[in-house]
C-alpha cells in the first residue's frame, strides 16, 4: 500500500483522513502536516498517523493530497517542489486551481489530479469530481478516486467541466440549506413550532433524495406523482413558477460557474 500524505489537515483534510482510516487504510501508511504543532499532535493521538513537515511528507509519500486554501497553494508548492519525485501523484482539493498551475511548478512527470469535493464528505456523503492533468493516467485517476470514495461518491469529468461541477455540487449544499431554511420559516409562519417544522422539512428532504436514488426514476416523474390536478402541490408549484424560481436557480448556478472560471483564470 502506498504512503499518502495529507498536506493541510484542517477540516476537509481530517475528513479525508478519518474516511481513509475507517475504510481500512493502515495508519502506518498515512502522514499529515499542519501549521500548528498542537493540531498535529491531536491528529497523531486520534488516528495513530505520523506528523511531519511539508518537505518531509513530500519526501516520504507516494501520493500527496494538497488540502490548503487556494491562496496558499503557490507557497506550498514552492516549498515542496524539490522534494517531489517524477512518478508521484499529487491530488489537489483546492477550488479553482487548474492542473496546469501545479504542473508548471512541479517536476516534469509528476501526475496531478484536480478534485472538487463538497462538505457532505463530513458525514461520508460527499460528492467529488476528479480530473486528470497531462501526466495523470488511468491508474492515477483510480488511486485518486479510491481516496475520495472513503467519504462519498466520485465521478470523473474533463477538467473543462470543473466550473460546472463547482456550481452544481461544490456550492450545491448551500442551495439546499437555503431552501431548507425557507421551508422551515414557512412552517413557523403557518403556526408550527420551529423544532417540528425542522423535523418535517429535514425528513422530507432526506426521503425525497432517497426516492430519487433508490427508484432511479426521473425527478419529473416523481414530482408528477405528488402533484394531483387542482390540489395543494399544484397550487404551490404554480406560485413557484410565477416567481420564476426554476429560472432563478439556473441563473444562480451559471453565476457560480462564471465565478469559478474567473478564479481559475487567475491561477493560469
Amino acid at each position: 500500500m502506498s504512503t499518502v500524505a495529507i498536506l493541510g489537515a484542517g477540516v476537509m483534510g481530517e475528513t479525508l483522513l478519518s474516511g481513509l482510516v475507517r475504510s481500512g487504510r493502515s495508519a502506518a501508511d498515512l502522514v499529515v502536516t499542519t501549521r500548528r504543532p498542537e493540531r498535529a499532535q491531536e491528529l497523531v493521538e486520534r488516528y495513530g498517523v505520523r506528523a511531519m513537515s511539508n518537505t518531509e511528507a513530500a519526501e516520504a509519500a507516494d501520493t500527496l493530497v494538497l488540502v490548503v486554501k487556494p491562496q496558499d497553494m503557490a507557497g506550498l508548492v514552492e516549498e515542496i517542489r524539490d522534494h517531489v519525485q517524477p512518478g508521484n501523484l499529487v491530488v489537489s482539493l483546492a477550488a479553482g486551481i487548474p492542473t496546469s498551475f501545479l504542473e508548471s511548478r512541479l517536476p516534469e512527470g509528476v501526475a496531478v489530479v484536480r478534485v472538487m469535493p463538497n462538505t457532505p464528505a463530513l458525514v461520508d456523503q460527499g460528492m467529488a469530481a476528479i480530473s486528470g492533468g497531462r501526466s495523470a493516467d488511468a491508474p492515477h485517476l483510480a488511486e485518486a478516486a479510491e481516496l475520495l470514495r472513503s467519504c462519498g461518491r466520485v465521478v470523473e469529468v474533463a477538467e473543462k467541466h470543473q466550473d460546472a461541477v463547482t456550481a452544481i455540487s461544490g456550492s450545491g449544499p448551500a442551495y439546499i440549506f437555503y431552501v431548507v431554511e425557507a421551508m422551515i420559516e414557512a412552517g413557523v409562519v403557518l403556526g408550527l413550532p420551529r423544532p417540528t417544522a425542522t423535523e418535517l422539512v429535514v425528513q422530507t428532504l432526506f426521503g425525497a433524495a432517497t426516492m430519487i436514488r433508490e427508484t432511479g426514476q426521473h425527478p419529473t416523474v416523481l414530482r408528477e406523482q405528488v402533484t394531483s390536478p387542482g390540489g395543494t402541490t399544484a397550487a404551490a408549484l404554480r406560485t413557484l413558477d410565477d416567481h420564476k424560481v426554476r429560472a432563478a436557480f439556473i441563473s444562480a448556478m451559471e453565476a457560480a460557474a462564471r465565478r469559478s472560471h474567473e478564479l481559475a483564470s487567475g491561477h493560469d
